[in-house]
């Protein structure tokens, strides 16, 4: 490969990468107060050139708990009548949401705040000795099968230096080719979607062999965009047979958190403010279950200030003054309303299901679908029916988790649907 290829394409491209990276460095030992101070920056810059933001504010406070929360349905028109004067289209990084959420728009950077995006990530790899122009990533992720997109994709994975798994058919011949093409390759991480990556650990446990063994060089494990659980890292840890770290993250705001190497899940404080608010748009006091807001400190272009992300989770402080994301729960959308009246977080059904999974590993794949209030269906995949007493057992850990009464309905299939962009939604809400 190319030396440096990765920075130096961002830099043709005119993104100073280099000078990014030097910001990020400094503000690394940045103290409580610059961040502040970059909140009222970025704030003041907006309600000078973008009438975009300035039109949302009902009152012009710049009182931080008074300013709009920005949502993905705001975001959803033109990107010319989003971006800040003096910037257009020509002079901007410009990106689109996978659309996960139900609310997919396009977004834009300036061309220093798409640098420091990446100095984000370079810094937090490079904790884990990973450096993203020169070691071999191994990548679990969808890929558009035809048309443009697919050749955009694979020419950003050559600059990237990775190669591509990808995910929309995991069967056992489809994983012994992937295993096959480990033993080829000197990778040094892999990257993906949990899901994906745990079938993987799945097939490693049923030939009795950690993918090390076969790529002796693999350092870590990096999940992304799905729920890590914590008997998912158990069993990735054992059969992938290196560290397990999990990242946050989100393509419109960059590096939202990333585990360092002591296991800690670090926010990056430095080009982002992340906040944790009620219902009320307030922010809540650590350890509070709330939503994520995430503001991009550098994005002079189009403003990402108090953008609600789609997730709920709570924040904690360290002995040391590190800021961590303590507990990250699935999307704000994911909830399910029951006939009581009772609303649940769609996380529950991790914990219904658990059990089972657990103890049989016949069992690889599973998501819950609510029909209606009272009716939910299970999608599994497995090589037999699931037994009368499994059945059994899900029916009392949906009394228990939920409430008495609820039909269950268990649906066996080949494969689950990951959509387009191969990711897998645990659970999913078919009540309007």
């Amino acid at each position: 490969m190319p030396l440096q290829l990765f920075d130096n394409i961002l830099r043709w491209q005119g993104f100073p990468i280099q000078e990014a990276k030097s910001r990020f460095k400094q503000l690394l030992s940045s103290t409580d107060e610059s961040i502040e101070q970059r909140k009222k920056a970025i704030v003041k810059h907006h309600l000078k050139h973008n009438d975009f933001y300035i039109n949302l504010l009902d009152k012009k406070s710049t009182d931080w708990a008074k300013l709009p929360v920005l949502t993905k349905r705001d975001l959803q028109q033109p990107l010319r009548e989003r971006l800040s004067k003096s910037y257009s289209s020509n002079n901007v990084f410009k990106g689109k949401t996978s659309g996960s959420s139900g609310h997919p728009f396009t977004y834009a950077k300036d061309k220093f705040a798409h640098a420091i995006t990446w100095a984000a990530f370079h810094h937090a790899y490079n904790e884990h000795d990973i450096d993203l122009n020169t070691s071999l990533q191994a990548r679990f992720y969808g890929i558009p099968l035809s048309g443009k997109g697919k050749y955009i994709e694979l020419l950003k994975d050559f600059v990237s230096n990775r190669k591509r798994f990808p995910i929309f058919n995991l069967n056992n011949a489809i994983l012994e080719k992937y295993v096959s093409r480990f033993r080829e390759s000197e990778y040094e991480y892999l990257n993906g979607y949990t899901s994906s990556i745990v079938l993987l650990a799945k097939y490693c446990r049923e030939k009795g062999t950690t993918l090390k063994t076969y790529c002796p060089s693999l350092k870590i494990c990096i999940v992304t965009s799905e729920m890590l659980f914590q008997d998912d890292r158990k069993l990735l840890e054992k059969w992938i047979g290196v560290p397990v770290v999990n990242e946050y993250g989100a393509s419109e705001v960059g590096l939202i958190a990333m585990e360092n190497p002591q296991g800690e899940f670090v926010l990056n404080q430095q080009n982002l403010f992340i906040e944790i608010v009620d219902e009320a748009n307030q922010p809540v006091t650590d350890g509070t279950i709330g939503r994520i807001l995430v503001t991009d400190l550098y994005n002079l272009a189009h403003p990402m200030i108090r953008y609600e992300i789609g997730d709920l989770g709570s924040l904690k402080t360290l002995e040391n003054g590190t800021r961590i994301l303590e507990n990250l729960q699935g999307r704000t959308s994911d909830i399910a309303r029951l006939p009581s009246g009772k609303v649940v977080p769609g996380l529950t059904f991790y914990y219904v299901t658990k059990s089972i999974i657990n103890e049989d590993v016949n069992i690889l794949e599973f998501i819950v679908i609510q029909k209606t209030e009272a009716s939910f269906e299970i999608q599994y995949v497995s090589k037999t029916d699931m037994d009368a007493s499994q059945k059994t057992q899900v029916q009392a850990a949906m009394d228990q988790y939920l409430e008495p009464g609820l039909e269950v309905i268990f649906t066996r299939l080949d494969s689950l649907d990951r959509s387009n962009r191969g990711k897998l939604k645990q659970f999913i809400c078919e009540v309007n």
